[in-house]
């Protein structure tokens, strides 16, 4: 596979300096069986199934004959997940995208969700996403509205939207999360198509839309975003993925002019087009000037997606373990990028070299979400991109050194994983021993495979858990009749955390025009774990994103990163998780802040949650079922 990547970056470099475009296609297609986006435009027309890249699977269905993908669902077995969304107060909102037929892909991708502590309570709170109509977009009808819920910390949440001003009132996408100007407030960047929100908190329970003045607002189609602090200055930048150039006055609907009168089919079914032979948007790497103010400085970076790749899933994360964060980049039915941070402010595409911009047979995906995290306990953050159905759920495997392996079916998620349409994921340890589990949110583009039954898809589908087996595989967790696991929605953003204070990792789920999940985990186990709340120091962003700990208990040693953004269009709680299995004492923790600086902090007990300032050590502690008695 090495030397077929390094051919494929020769290839395309034969292409930019002006050499066959012909041949280059041929090059690539004949040694990895791979078939560009450039080829098909070229060909002047639209691929059946626009975002699938795999050949058509075989249906997989259960014994009442429902495709796997509604069903499966077991009497018994282990309960990881409730759904208590309704209990919560969350289900008096729901997302609206466009109509329910979704002739166009607008309204097919979104919408997001965001955790973070707006008010700095030490709870959870939950951003929603929205989308929108055309009527809206026209005037013609009101906007549907974003929603940020407080956390009453009871397990009860309250609809503050209107108090806050975060309504959005835009076509509503992604969002992320991270402390832009370092005044010890999480700020929220939401992703549209049209202009972007920059909502600065004025830590007063409101938020400012400073997108215009930062300077940040693009005004295209945005999708994944995430803040990262990629040269050392001790500021949050941000990075926002562009994904298709789309004009509602001609919008790509199939057999018009609009797409060279292509027919755009899923199975020989009329479906909405794209995002193959539709043009791409730039991606935006936007440099924090410190004063509340970015500069655009993705194309003299190198960072803007010249390619025309359709971007969804991004991530500012350190692969190569380096203490520098590096950029990686999902793309829809395109090859992925992987941009490693060279230390000096610039970056060095290393997309095909890695690994990572292709799956194991060669050929680009449909990747949606990236989940990063260490799943092998080895200190090497692994990646994860979901893909569309007829693929495979893609686990890549790192070395270390920012080289990334296909061990999708080694590890066991490759074969479950392929009748879904797959978007938002993330390693969580479910059951607190140790060992990084997988969650997968499902839900497909095209209502109109609930018409074709035969096929084994359905539009609405159920998510996925799979246990780290703590063997470098993982094993399927099985979906119990009335549980979480058995939650059917079409769904598309997930975000983690400890919502309750309690150590225990929970979901929420933001789908397609319904209601959010909130999966809440009652899994039985009683082992120990610890959260960190991490604090920067004058050289690093305050919110200590891009820290990385490694954290030792029982003789397992595992790692953990302040990540922003990632899942799919998501942010996670930006607090360290670590389950502790039955150990009662941590052995040492050892932080690498962003400023280079390292430290090691010994924890006095366990199942707390403990804010740590670098240079200061542990400053704060909470403990709610000390309070409580549980």
């Amino acid at each position: 596979m090495r030397w077929i990547r390094a051919c494929l970056v020769g290839c395309w470099s034969v292409a930019a300096a002006g050499g066959s475009a012909a041949l280059v296609v041929l090059l690539a297609a004949g040694l990895a069986g791979w078939w560009p986006v450039g080829a098909q435009q070229a060909a002047g027309g639209m691929q059946q199934g626009g975002m699938a890249t795999g050949a058509q699977a075989p249906g997989i269905f259960d014994e009442q004959h429902r495709p796997i993908t509604a069903g499966g669902f077991v009497k018994t077995g282990p309960i990881v997940f409730e759904d208590i969304a309704k209990a919560a107060g969350l289900t008096s909102w729901h997302d609206t995208a466009g109509t329910p037929d979704k002739p166009y892909i607008v309204e097919a991708k979104g919408p997001g969700v965001c955790l973070l502590d707006y008010d700095r309570d030490g709870w959870l709170d939950i951003y929603l996403v929205n989308g929108s109509t055309l009527d809206a977009l026209n005037g013609k009808a009101a906007a549907p509205h974003a929603a940020l819920f407080h956390n009453n910390h009871d397990g009860t949440f309250t609809d503050v939207t209107e108090k806050a001003g975060v309504a959005n009132d835009r076509w509503g996408y992604g969002c992320t999360v991270g402390d832009y100007d370092n005044d010890g407030w999480p700020d929220l960047y939401v992703t549209n198509y049209g202009q972007n929100r920059l909502y600065h908190n004025n830590h007063d329970g409101t938020f400012t839309d400073v997108a215009e003045k930062a300077g940040v607002g693009i005004g295209t189609w945005s999708t994944g975003a995430t803040f990262g602090d990629y040269d050392g200055d001790g500021r949050l930048d941000l990075f926002v993925a562009g994904y298709i150039h789309f004009d509602f006055a001609h919008p790509p609907a199939s057999g018009t002019k609009s797409v060279n009168y292509a027919f755009c089919q899923f199975r020989g079914v009329e479906v909405m087009c794209g995002p193959r032979g539709l043009p791409g948007e730039r991606d935006h790497l936007f440099h924090n000037n410190g004063d509340g103010t970015f500069t655009d400085v993705s194309e003299k970076l190198g960072v803007d997606n010249k390619n025309g790749y359709y971007g969804l899933g991004a991530l500012f994360v350190d692969v190569n373990n380096d203490g520098k964060i590096d950029l990686a980049v999902a793309n829809d039915s395109t090859p992925n990028y992987l941009f490693i941070n060279k230390g000096n402010g610039t970056f060095e595409d290393d997309s095909y070299l890695s690994g990572y911009a292709l799956n194991a047979d060669g050929r680009e995906a449909a990747n949606m979400g990236i989940a990063a995290g260490d799943y092998e306990n080895n200190g090497h953050e692994d990646l994860v991109n979901t893909t569309f159905s007829d693929d495979y759920v893609i686990v890549f495997r790192n070395d270390g050194k920012g080289n990334f392996t296909d061990l999708s079916y080694e590890v066991g998620v490759a074969a479950p994983t392929i009748p879904f349409v797959s978007f938002a994921d993330g390693f969580l340890d479910y059951d607190n021993d140790g060992w990084k589990d997988l969650f997968i949110a499902n839900g497909h583009v095209y209502p109109q495979v609930d018409q074709h039954p035969e096929w084994g898809e359905s539009y609405a589908e159920r998510p996925l858990l799979f246990h780290n087996l703590k063997n470098g595989k993982f094993g399927l967790v099985p979906a119990v009749e009335g549980t979480g696991l058995a939650v059917v929605v079409v769904g598309r953003g997930a975000a983690f955390g400890d919502l309750f204070n309690n150590g225990k990792i929970d979901v929420v789920m933001n789908n397609m025009d319904g209601v959010p999940v909130l999966l809440k985990n009652v899994n039985p186990d009683h082992h120990h774990w610890v959260d960190l709340k991490l604090i920067g120091g004058p050289r690093s962003p305050r919110d200590a994103v891009g820290t990385t700990v490694y954290l030792t208990a029982a003789g397992i040693r595992q790692r953990g990163d302040v990540l922003s953004g990632g899942s799919y269009l998501s942010s996670n709680d930006l607090r360290v998780h670590f389950g502790l299995g039955d150990a009662t004492t941590v052995d040492s923790v050892d932080i690498h802040w962003p400023s280079g600086a390292r430290e090691k902090v010994k924890l006095p007990s366990v199942d707390r949650i403990f804010t740590i300032e670098e240079g200061r050590g542990i400053t704060g502690d909470l403990c709610v079922s000390c309070r409580t008695g549980r």
